[in-house]
């Protein structure tokens, strides 16, 4: 079994720990946040002992908890053989990140960037294995989704493509591959949806539960972009819109005002509480 590096213990990065191991893989969960990693900690126990009951198929659940090393210190990094980083949409801090993750692990380590929007080849820039750098973009909650979308950065070689898609197959998901490009498919395309959502509700054409609805009862889908965004992050989503604004400088990027007002008054959706709709 390979072993996985995990830098970043929020939602995303929980997820993707507990898929890992609960297939046989021990994991490396690294955070600079001692208490975001003892919330993974609970969360991967709870996991192995309930995931059953919330449809888990992972067949080495038991005992999935042990497999899993919590550190602080990214040099507990030093001998992973595949690392995914989830930490925060930022490009500042991914650009300082990944020279000292380059440092750290070994030569021939695979870098899975689990970015919403940020591009591949601007990340694999900062190391030196631009060939073993990729994009895997998971889908929340990680070890419920069985697709993930896959990047080739202009240096992606298709040994590390075929490294990664292996990885993910053994884990029970199917990567569908893509070329790099801001928010790729599935965010170039949902942003500007969540986005245009956020105006309907700003210039009163409709409540958050008026669109949701629309999309839910009309179109069947399991969740309107509004409850979408609550669960993905207000905060993340407002990165995410930034980033494609920044890239593509189109106007049609353009964050809506009411999103900021709403990341910069706390309200992010599900993990705060209070987004768009009100949790318990």
């Amino acid at each position: 079994m390979t072993r996985v590096g995990v830098v970043g213990a929020g939602v995303m990065g929980t997820g993707v720990a507990q898929n890992f191991t609960e297939h046989g893989h021990e994991v490396v969960l690294v955070d600079r946040s001692k208490e975001a990693l003892d919330r993974a900690q609970e969360e991967i126990v709870r996991y192995e002992r309930f995931g059953g009951l919330l449809g888990a198929t992972g067949p080495q659940r038991e005992g999935m908890s042990e497999r899993v090393t919590y550190a602080t210190d990214i040099a507990a990094l030093d001998s992973v053989e595949f690392l995914v980083e989830n930490i925060t949409e930022n490009w500042g801090l991914k650009k300082e990140l990944y020279p000292r993750l380059d440092a750290i692990c070994p030569a021939e380590a695979v870098f899975a960037v689990n970015t919403s929007a940020i591009p591949i080849t601007k990340v694999a820039a900062q190391t030196g294995r631009p060939d073993r750098i990729l994009g895997m973009h998971f889908m929340n909650p990680v070890p419920m989704k069985d697709t993930v979308e896959v990047i080739r950065g202009w240096h992606t070689s298709q040994e590390t493509i075929e490294t990664a898609t292996a990885l993910l197959n053994g884990v029970g998901k199917k990567g569908v591959v893509v070329n790099d490009s801001p928010g790729f498919v599935s965010n170039r395309v949902l942003m500007l949806t969540i986005n245009e959502a956020v105006y309907l509700v700003a210039d009163g054409v409709a409540t958050a539960e008026q669109v949701d609805e629309i999309f839910t009862s009309c179109f069947g889908h399991r969740m309107g972009p509004l409850a979408t965004a609550d669960l993905i992050g207000l905060d993340t989503i407002l990165y995410s819109i930034d980033v494609l604004y920044e890239n593509f400088n189109d106007s049609k990027y353009r964050p809506c005002p009411l999103l900021q007002r709403m990341v910069d008054a706390g309200l992010h959706g599900r993990k705060s509480g209070q987004g768009f709709f009100t949790y318990a």
